[in-house]
């Protein structure tokens, strides 16, 4: 029985042990299991940290170009305020202190500067004649002529008159001249105005007598064409038209004087008294003095008196010039001296010659009034984000037309003349040897601004010059029929010409 019970009892704990393996394998399953399970979700949060790194990395990297091109974009831009900086101080003039009769040139402050400075006579020879007094005594009247024109000019600058160079040139058709002043009786042999007009020239070194020859129209182109090319350099502070006995200039006057810094820098000179459709342009006028030019035309055979004053110019040398006086006091007799004392006792203030900056260039040469438009045409009612709306430029319909003339390599450079200078230097394609006016600069910006920003509304640069929008909208409908722009870059609702907007 004991043995039995024995058997039993081991049974038993066989049975136990065996439970036991069971559980224990149970246990290293669900182990398994387990660990499975976390190997699997770490792998999953290694691989997405891996992820997260690499990303981290390429921002890393995109802050640096990032950077880089900040840098970049910064040395340009400090390039170019030391170039803005040094063109400034190249043009740069003394403030000027209102007086009512006040000197007429301006000091540029440094001597350098200061060489380069003069004012341009320019007369049309034909109509602005110089007394006949002068002329008859042929060569030395040439060069006593002009010493009296440099006095009178001088006179007139005042104090100033050391710090500038005067520049005369005097255009005519000499032959046709001597005919029309024989005609008239002023001429006592035919070669005196040939030698008036060689000692003219060879008076000064500034000063010349130009023969253009009998083609019709030749004296008054030469003049506007040159009086032009001095409006756009920055050393000629004031400029002269001898131009009074034709009204033909009214229209060239009209379209020189729009721009106002143009308008301070030009005076005309009074022989024949101008007509009315001169003085409408209100150009500054001015009477150098009766002892100068001829008071009556040509074709009026108006007698005048053979001989000069006694106190005229001899051979021997030069007199004072008489002083300026102004239109409404042609009729008193002229002081001794050329001064501004002088013309306030007569009765009314001299002339002034006010001096400006060099005045902006003209885009066209034309007699019609210069047609401006404003691009955008019309400022919609629309937020297009965080930038805004661009603001409108007003710009010339010819300069326009003329800028986009320009093809290929005959292209001006954007970034050049908005901007500048060019950082692409000579491997750039596009031309920067050249001197827009300043119609031409605002047709220049608005070309530019017909290609889209990079960064459309979230562009920080203030001076960038590419469009943040549209600027081709008008009544609802986008105009252009290559539009550049993208549908979000114009206002909901708006029509195209362009039929592959979506293309953008």
């Amino acid at each position: 029985m004991a043995l039995g019970q024995n058997i039993l009892e081991f049974v038993q704990r066989f049975q136990d042990l065996q439970s036991q393996r069971d559980t224990s394998e149970s246990l290293i399953r669900d182990l398994l299991v387990h660990c499975d399970r976390v190997e699997n979700s770490l792998r999953l949060q290694n691989k997405k940290l891996n992820d997260e790194l690499q990303l981290c990395k390429l921002d890393l990297t995109d802050a640096t170009n990032s950077r880089r091109d900040l840098q970049q974009r910064l040395q340009a831009h400090e390039s170019q305020t030391a170039w803005i900086v040094k063109e400034n101080e190249v043009l740069k003039v003394r403030p000027w202190r209102s007086r009512p009769l006040g000197p007429c040139v301006q000091v540029l402050n440094d001597g350098r500067q200061n060489r380069n400075s003069y004012i341009l006579v320019m007369i049309d020879g034909d109509g602005l004649i110089f007394r006949e007094h002068w002329i008859k005594l042929g060569f030395e009247g040439g060069k006593a002529a002009a010493q009296a024109l440099q006095a009178a000019i001088a006179g007139v600058c005042g104090d100033r008159a050391d710090d500038v160079e005067i520049v005369a040139k005097v255009v005519a058709d000499v032959g046709g001249l001597a005919k029309a002043l024989a005609r008239d009786g002023s001429l006592d042999s035919p070669t005196d105005l040939r030698d008036f007009v060689a000692g003219f020239t060879h008076a000064r070194a500034s000063f010349d007598f130009v023969d253009v020859g009998h083609a019709k129209g030749a004296a008054s182109s030469k003049l506007k064409e040159n009086t032009k090319w001095h409006l756009r350099n920055h050393n000629c502070k004031h400029i002269l038209l001898g131009v009074s006995h034709d009204a033909g200039y009214a229209p060239f006057m009209d379209e020189i004087l729009e721009d106002e810094n143009t308008r301070q820098c030009i005076t005309v000179i009074e022989g024949v008294p101008a007509g009315k459709e001169l003085v409408a342009t209100k150009v500054n006028i001015m009477d150098l003095g009766s002892d100068l030019f001829r008071s009556e035309r040509l074709s009026d055979r108006v007698a005048v008196a053979a001989a000069p004053p006694s106190s005229a110019w001899s051979v021997g040398g030069p007199r004072t010039a008489s002083p300026a006086t102004s239109v409404g006091s042609s009729n008193q007799p002229a002081a001794a001296g050329m001064s501004y004392a002088n013309a306030i006792s007569n009765g009314s203030p001299p002339p002034q010659i006010t001096v400006a900056i060099a005045p902006k260039a003209f885009s066209t040469v034309t007699r019609h009034k210069v047609q401006y438009q404003q691009v955008p045409p019309q400022q919609p009612d629309w937020n297009p984000g965080l930038r805004g709306l661009d603001e409108p430029i007003t710009v010339s319909v010819q300069a326009l037309e003329n800028i986009k003339k320009r093809k290929n390599n005959d292209k001006l450079c954007n970034n050049h003349f908005l901007r500048g200078p060019c950082t692409k230097g000579d491997s750039c394609l596009f031309v920067h040897k050249y001197n827009p006016s300043a119609d031409e600069i605002n047709a220049i910006s608005v070309l530019a601004r017909q290609n889209p920003c990079t960064n459309g509304q979230d562009c920080e640069l203030g001076d960038c010059i590419y469009g943040h929008h549209c600027p081709s909208i008008k009544d609802g409908l986008c105009c252009h029929p290559f539009c550049k722009f993208s549908e979000e870059a114009h206002p909901p609702g708006t029509r195209f010409k362009n039929a592959h907007i979506r293309a953008n």
